[in-house]
């Protein structure tokens, strides 16, 4: 059992979220508040890079924004600021362009900086799993 202090002291884990749907943003940010981290949103690139500066512990972004890259760009513009920062790009892509991206093989990594890539839609368990598993709770 932990003192209060050393409860207080414990810092919870940050997590961005960067998505350009309003709905989806309020749901996946009850989801992970749920899960106990704290959250910071954005809704675009811009929101996103300003939101930077709070250095989030991991990072959630969706794929397609202001363009249809802007998640590709935004995880490359991260890896190349804070390298070991965790990014999970998540996506419905698969479902409304029948485009599958994967992030498995090194050669799937030069070219795509994110540490995983999701379908939107993933169950909230899998989705703590997942985050977990980044953050190497």
């Amino acid at each position: 059992m932990m003192s209060k202090t050393e409860a207080m002291s414990r810092i919870k884990k940050m997590i961005l979220i960067v998505d350009d749907d309003p709905d989806y943003l309020f749901q996946m940010k009850y989801h992970i508040e749920n899960f106990g981290f704290d959250v910071i949103t954005a809704e675009n690139m811009k929101e996103a890079e300003k939101a930077l500066e709070e250095k989030p512990d991991l990072a959630i972004l969706d794929l397609m924004m202001e363009t249809q890259d802007a998640g590709f760009v935004l995880a490359y513009k991260i890896k190349k600021q804070q390298p070991r920062l965790p990014v999970i790009i998540a996506s419905a892509v698969a479902a409304e362009r029948g485009i599958n991206f994967r992030v498995e093989t090194k050669e799937d990594k030069k070219w795509i900086k994110a540490d995983l890539f999701i379908e939107k839609g993933i169950r909230s368990d899998q989705l703590h799993r997942e985050i977990k598993r980044l953050l190497k709770l």
